[in-house]
């Protein structure tokens, strides 16, 4: 009965937001991955929302930062205490005895085997018994209900925060992939600069964040719409209100877009040709926040001559694909056991 105390858990370690799985019970933490540290003692001041209000508001002895960039580990103590946090906050109700959980990590597939060795040994630190790794866009294939496990082929494409994972997948392993480092981070720096470069106002993160998801589309919207948004003149160096249109916005994504749909075009080219018929039936599945944006999916469609359409809940695929592999956990054993965990 003593095996009935631990809950395994799957990790959506992701660049903008981290989710935890816990096996039986579903999403249980959806919080950002941002940790508030003190620099004069080093010390952590805030991890998850608490930590992402303090962005752009922060004395100069606290800094927010990011622990993960481009979905792998910039830092890796920050990033251990972070996982540690979500872990315990994911175990609130403990039990004497409590062994230490099996977790399953998602990874971007293009990941080096250092890099991944990082996420293993991080994840250890923070407190598992086990690490796994499963790579995203399969986790994200799994949680969008694919058939992943039957001789079809089905097409993923993950939009996160730091990676774009396009993926074709089939007999419960990926064909052929493509991940590059181009993302929601990109989109909002390509607004922030848009702005800084017509305007000469300076905007933070978070408005430019507000303002892609407010706006934002990879097409232009009929009919236009306006937001307000605020900032800092570059010239007078005093605030200012100013609009800026759906439009300028389109403008300002258009290369970052332009990168995801080229990476799209890249996989089909690789994929064989029986797959191919697949996909053109099924269509290709968008999922992340990234596949959120505006007529993404129509822009896709209309580049690649394929039904494309955005997962029912794209933002927790890959969190509920690690979770629902965590229940198969003895279909990874056997078939990625020896791959999925560092070897020694």
């Amino acid at each position: 009965m003593f095996g009935g105390f631990t809950k395994d858990l799957g990790i959506d370690l992701g660049t903008a937001n981290t989710l935890v799985y816990v096996k039986g019970k579903g999403i249980v933490v959806r919080e950002p991955s941002v940790v508030a540290i003190r620099t004069d003692t080093k010390t952590i001041e805030a991890v998850g929302n608490d930590a992402k209000k303090m962005i752009g508001r922060t004395p100069g002895n606290i800094r927010a930062i990011r622990p993960m960039k481009d979905g792998v580990i910039a830092d890796f103590e920050t990033t251990s205490t972070m996982i540690k946090y979500f872990l315990r906050q994911a175990q609130k109700q403990r039990v004497l005895f409590q062994r230490h959980p099996s977790v399953m990590v998602c990874v971007p597939s293009g990941i080096t085997a250092v890099e991944k060795r990082a996420v293993e040994d991080a994840t250890r630190q923070a407190g598992a018994r086990d690490a796994y790794t499963i790579e995203e866009p399969f986790a994200a294939a799994i949680g969008a209900d694919l058939p992943v496990w039957e001789p079809t082929g089905s097409m993923v494409v993950d939009i996160g925060g730091g990676t774009t994972e396009v993926a074709v997948i089939s007999l419960g392993g990926i064909v052929t992939s493509r991940s590059i480092r181009v993302a929601g981070d990109e989109m909002d720096e390509a607004i922030i600069q848009y702005i800084k470069r017509t305007y000469n106002l300076m905007i933070g993160e978070r408005t430019a964040e507000q303002i892609k998801m407010e706006i934002g589309s990879a097409l232009p919207l009929e009919p236009a719409t306006r937001l307000e948004i605020r900032g800092r003149d570059l010239v007078s160096g005093l605030p200012k209100t100013m609009a800026v249109t759906s439009d300028e916005i389109t403008e300002a994504l258009g290369d970052t877009v332009n990168s995801i749909v080229e990476a799209v075009k890249v996989t089909l080219e690789k994929c064989p040709p029986e797959l191919a018929a697949d996909i053109m039936d099924r269509g290709i599945v968008l999922t992340g926040g990234g596949g959120l944006l505006r007529n993404l999916d129509k822009l896709l469609s209309r580049e690649t001559g394929m039904p494309v359409l955005v997962a029912e809940n794209p933002l927790d695929c890959v969190a509920i694909g690690t979770g629902r592999a965590l229940e198969n956990i003895h279909l990874f054993k056997t078939r990625t056991g020896p791959t999925s965990r560092s070897r020694r």
